[in-house]
């Protein structure tokens, strides 16, 4: 179905384009590939597209469809597109084939391109579509952006038109129903809103300022994977966010992540040695493996389980930013391991135990698991073919054993250095966001990168597996993740503010702090709210705050040592006695119920 839907999409794009270049004149075409939930394509034209040219445009487009030509495909050789092409004026698709026939990106078998016609409309197009346009039951233009040709900013400048379709008017409707809810739980906006997270322009963009209430929900993630640690053998440990560039050399990240990597900080003070240079780590691993090297290792050492919060930056381009899920600095929930190989299942098992573990307890239950390999036709890896496929066969064998959910085997998705297994989630409105990842690798323990070692049992040194694992991701990304799929109303054990007590009016301020003083004592996030206002108001102030529970208290409760609790997900609960409340949290809270 998802396959088909593809198809549709992109037979929708060209509809699209044949639409704008009726409508508009000197139209040149670049690409309309398909994206998540829709489509664009991008457009070179002298009129300069907005949300007012949609009614236009969509009317054409529902004409082409109605007229229900079919799709038809013609291969040729690339000399006789380019002659094609050229005929009909559009030179981006020319210059496309003349950088494939310099060889660029042409193998032996590419010798012919597919060009598929509907009616007067020409296209450059690998396909596939489908047969006539009918099928396309519903569509609507989404939003226009800006675009550079082969998204190369040096090159020419275009309008990005972008869309989505569907079988049907129902898909459609149930479609920009979700996306109108995910307008209302927009986690930049519910982040100023609550207060929870800024990002300033005199800080930088894509740097996160943890405000206090969203530094709080950080922390409760921080102390229950701490907890997880402890239970599950690691040690915690704390490295710089900057290493010494021949570091990253040495482990593959620089230059491989150049592109994204902030600019080397080259140092000719004094009192360093000239010429010194310094990265903000994108990876923690580097440090990782310096923390292993402190010292000679035995296998009754391994395996060798460390974690630390790690801070790391990448460079991503600002049109990229979003709130907290698209950032430069961030702080992963990183850990490694290193193993022996005959321990690589075992430990490779207990980081996708202790992933299922946190994803359920955050209330995560629909969730796939995809298995990211190498694809053996690129060259964008390192290490030796064996030590891959090793590496793949380990992570297939454990996690067909342990019968995950949509198991999905992807090639390409690898990272540069091994193999490793994604954990997609849907949110309360379905979208799917890659969280937790564990990854194996062999290559840099292996002697062309760290050269790492144990003494075995036969007193002789051995190379240890390495396996990267971070269950959250980042803390940026899952919270921006968690704001939107809790609309802010955190679980109790999440909130920033856990219970608010109410007095019904100022005399009775010197029993709501008694009552204050005895949640807080017990480690609850509580607040007094005392002022003259009715109670009314504050009850509604309350629920605003979206605060899991408000305790009210007036002469009643004060002569019954008692409150009047309300519940957020329950509502009135009544007068409960001040202890039981104290025993209801905090049971609450232990469990982390979701």
């Amino acid at each position: 179905m998802t396959q088909n839907l593809d198809t549709l999409r992109h037979s929708a794009a060209h509809i699209m384009a044949r639409a704008v270049m009726r409508l508009y004149p000197n139209v040149q075409l670049a690409f309309g590939p398909n994206v998540e939930n829709g489509f664009y394509y991008d457009f070179s034209m002298e009129h300069r597209l907005t949300e007012e040219d949609f009614p236009k445009i969509e009317a054409e487009m529902a004409k082409l469809i109605k007229l229900n030509e079919e799709f038809e495909r013609v291969e040729m050789p690339i000399n006789e597109a380019v002659e094609l092409l050229e005929g009909i004026g559009q030179t981006l698709k020319v210059e496309h084939l003349e950088e494939l026939a310099d060889g660029r990106r042409q193998t032996a078998e590419e010798g012919t391109v597919s060009i598929y016609r509907q009616g007067e409309f020409l296209d450059l197009c690998r396909g596939p579509h489908i047969e006539r346009p009918k099928a396309i039951g519903a569509f609507k233009l989404m939003s226009i952006a800006g675009a550079y040709w082969k998204g190369d900013a040096s090159r020419q400048q275009l309008q990005r038109l972008y869309a989505t379709a569907f079988f049907d008017k129902k898909e459609l409707t149930a479609y920009l129903t979700q996306l109108e809810e995910a307008k209302k739980r927009d986690h930049r906006v519910l982040g100023k809103q609550h207060e929870l997270f800024a990002v300033d322009s005199r800080v930088g963009q894509g740097f996160i300022l943890w405000l206090p209430k969203g530094a709080t929900v950080r922390r409760q993630l921080e102390n229950f994977i701490s907890e997880e640690l402890v239970k599950r053998g690691y040690q915690q440990i704390s490295t710089p966010i900057l290493g010494n560039i021949e570091l990253f050399k040495t482990s593959g990240h620089y230059p491989y992540y150049a592109d994204s990597q902030f600019p080397p900080i080259k140092m000719e003070h004094s009192k360093m040695q000239d010429g010194d240079e310094f990265l903000l780590r994108p990876m923690n691993c580097p440090h990782h493996i310096m923390v292993y090297m402190q010292k000679p290792r035995s296998y009754r050492d391994l395996p060798y389980r460390i974690a630390e919060f790690g801070c790391v930056h990448r460079f991503e381009q600002s049109g990229e930013l979003s709130g907290m899920t698209r950032v430069r600095g961030f702080t992963q929930d990183d850990a490694h391991i290193f193993c022996m190989p005959e321990q690589v299942e075992e430990e490779f098992r207990s980081c996708i135990d202790m992933t299922l573990h946190v994803l359920k307890t955050m209330g995560f239950n629909d969730f796939e698991v995809r298995l990211s390999f190498r694809d053996w036709t690129s060259d964008k890896y390192v290490g030796n073919s064996e030590n891959w496929k090793v590496a793949q066969s380990a992570l297939e064998k454990v996690c067909k054993e342990m019968d995950l959910p949509s198991l999905e085997i992807v090639e390409g998705e690898a990272a540069f250095y091994g193999p490793k297994a994604d954990f997609v989630v849907k949110d309360c409105l379905g979208r799917r966001w890659q969280l937790g990842t564990v990854q194996l690798d062999y290559n840099l323990p292996s002697p062309e990168r760290f050269n790492l070692e144990y003494t075995g049992a036969d007193n002789k040194p051995h190379m240890p597996v390495m396996i990267h694992r971070a269950p959250l991701g980042s803390f940026e990304r899952f919270c921006g993740i968690l704001i939107e799929h809790f609309a802010a109303a955190f679980p109790l054990w999440l909130a920033p503010e856990q219970i608010r007590v109410l007095t019904v009016s100022e005399k009775f301020g010197e029993y709501g702090n008694a009552v204050l003083q005895k949640l807080q004592a017990v480690g609850l996030r509580a607040s007094l709210d005392n002022r003259s206002e009715k109670i009314g108001a504050k009850i509604r102030e309350g629920r605003l705050d979206l605060v899991p529970y408000l305790a009210v208290v007036g002469g009643k409760e004060e002569e019954n040592q008692s409150v009047a609790l309300r519940s957020r997900k329950e509502g009135e609960l009544g007068e409960v006695n001040v202890d039981a409340v104290v025993e209801k949290l905090g049971e609450e809270v232990k469990m982390r119920v979701m």
